[in-house]
């Protein structure tokens, strides 16, 4: 099994690097875009300095390999450098690769998409590629409770903002904003799926009756958890239903006209596992 584990991760952050390079080098790269954290600092220097991209990223990150020595562990530094030299070579190998998109909002998008998907395979293997995640992991040791969220925003508005007084341009800054959205977004969708469902409460004395009618006309159950209000100190019913997305609609119908003055809470499931889902 083990065996089997390293050579899964391997092959996501072989796969995961060379489609966040390709993102990068190919499409924010040629129209001064960044997808924030390293990645932007270095298209500065690429663009002032003509150094190669990749080549600075590795550069940027080699003082954070020797800080998170010390406090990450060995196993953990090695599988990032790993991950980090193999984004940053190829980044440079794909840099010779002339894709001519000159419409900026088009190469934000599909090189925030490629960008996303790429870093999400990395970190299913339970690495980085350095850079913010590097930074924002470091600062962990020091206050546990400062959030890695936090810190990689800051970052990225810091570098999204050089970007703009580097080259001058709003677009380039706008542009660059959506690369990171879309980046984010990618990450979540890979993590947590496209199919979110939906968590229905539904309080109501006549549970009995809204529950009949949404296993009939959805083919769906439901699960009747016991409460008690705090203000009527009376016990009550609350039917627990999960559904996806298109259906929440019908089962509000469904408890509003059966009972107008039935209370309903509606809150996201990221994953469902059992009978009918996953």
């Amino acid at each position: 099994m083990k065996v089997f584990s390293f050579f899964y991760d391997a092959i996501l952050i072989i796969l995961g690097c060379s489609l966040a390079a390709f993102g990068t080098s190919c499409f924010l790269l040629p129209n001064q875009l960044s997808s924030g954290g390293f990645a932007g600092i270095a298209t500065i220097v690429y663009y002032f300095f003509h150094i190669q991209l990749g080549t600075t990223i590795i550069a940027l990150n080699i003082p954070l390999f020797i800080i998170a020595f010390f406090k990450n562990g060995i196993k953990f530094t090695i599988k990032t450098f790993i991950a980090t030299l193999l984004y940053s070579q190829f980044i440079n190998l794909f840099e010779k690769i002339n894709i001519m998109l000159s419409d900026r909002f088009l190469a934000s998008i599909y090189g925030g998409v490629l960008i996303g998907i790429g870093l999400a395979l990395v970190l299913k293997a339970n690495t980085s590629t350095g850079g913010t995640d590097l930074i924002a992991s470091i600062a962990k040791n020091y206050n546990i409770n400062m959030k890695m969220s936090n810190i990689i925003i800051f970052i990225d508005i810091i570098v999204i903002g050089s970007n703009l007084i580097a080259f001058r341009e709003l677009e380039i800054g706008l542009y660059s904003a959506i690369a990171i959205l879309i980046t984010g977004k990618m990450i979540d969708i890979i993590f947590e799926g496209i199919n979110f469902c939906k968590i229905i409460y539904i309080i109501s004395d006549k549970y009995d009756e809204i529950e009949t009618v949404i296993n009939k006309q959805l083919d769906r159950g439901a699960t009747g958890l016991y409460g008690k209000g705090s203000f009527s100190h009376k016990n009550k019913m609350v039917l627990m239903c999960v559904s996806k997305r298109r259906d929440v609609d019908i089962i509000k119908s469904i408890a509003k006209k059966i009972d107008s003055n039935s209370f309903i809470i509606i809150t996201d499931a990221r994953e469902v596992y059992g009978l009918g889902f996953k």
